[in-house]
């Protein structure tokens, strides 16, 4: 009997392994083509359409092209999307933590209405807004020129909706600790800063995580606010540009490989934070 039930569950096992490898490289593939595709040279394999995955020889070509400041934007996208994305994941993640342990923390009249509203507000598309906000933007002279701090502005000015993981996480944290401090003399603001930033590190990186990943892949409002404006597009922006041309075939090389740089950070980030994110989704989801 007990023989049996371990071969079932060899069996099974087997099974489950063979259908997560073959989940994996479906799921791989397309970067692993597109890794590929960023090393096949232009100018020595295009001759119409190609019908090969793995380059017949291997060229930096690709790469030469995004570091040439005479030939391309591209340095100028990236600096544009990392600037968006730094400080929108400071204040968004400053502003998010500051919401959460109010929500919290403090007892105030309307706070369960105002819960309940952004939820409820959550629950629209943001492309509703896109028109109304350009419009406001461009009164401020926050767009295509100035569209860089206008998205900044865009991203943050929302940023304390999204309290509800964060908000989940601090209320785990035991409120003793918060009414021992009280006791003894500490305010609200030293609370904060001294006890439960402290303890709160996973959700810290969870919160500036996300806020990280929303400007870093944002297309369609940066490309609306931005339009028109070479020097004012962050990356995915200006590589849509590039496969717009009359030289796709000729450009799509270089799109790769743009894509590939454009990955390296957020990969890095997960592969080093991927422990404190997982703590800081699971510690969030609790009913508060």
């Amino acid at each position: 009997m007990k023989g049996s039930y371990k071969a079932k569950r060899t069996a099974g096992n087997v099974i489950a392994y063979i259908i997560l490898i073959l989940i994996s490289i479906i799921w791989l593939f397309p970067f692993v083509g597109l890794v590929l595709q960023s090393f096949r040279s232009y100018a020595t394999e295009y001759g119409g359409m190609v019908d090969y995955l793995v380059p017949k020889a291997f060229s930096l070509d690709n790469y030469k092209f995004l570091f040439d400041l005479s030939q391309t934007n591209y340095l100028l996208w990236y600096r544009n999307t990392i600037v968006i994305a730094f400080f929108v994941t400071l204040f968004q993640t400053i502003v998010v933590l500051c919401v959460s342990y109010a929500l919290s923390r403090m007892r105030f009249t309307g706070r369960t209405f105002l819960m309940r509203f952004w939820l409820i507000l959550g629950m629209f598309p943001g492309f509703l807004t896109m028109i109304c906000l350009y419009f406001l933007l461009k009164q401020f002279g926050l767009t295509q020129a100035g569209a860089i701090p206008g998205l900044i502005l865009v991203s943050v000015a929302s940023s304390g909706m999204g309290y509800y993981v964060c908000k989940g996480y601090f209320d785990t944290i035991p409120k003793a600790l918060d009414e021992a401090a009280r006791i003894d003399g500490a305010t609200r603001s030293k609370i904060f800063f001294v006890m439960t930033i402290p303890m709160s590190k996973p959700i810290i990186i969870y919160t500036a995580l996300v806020a990280f990943m929303a400007p870093w892949c944002d297309y369609v409002f940066a490309s609306y606010v931005a339009f028109g404006h070479d020097s004012s597009y962050n990356v995915a922006v200006g590589m849509t540009r590039w496969v717009w041309t009359n030289d796709y075939q000729g450009y799509f090389t270089r799109f790769c490989a743009g894509g590939v740089l454009v990955a390296i950070p957020v990969t890095l980030l997960f592969m080093f934070l991927q422990k404190y994110y997982v703590e800081g989704v699971t510690g969030g989801a609790v009913k508060g």
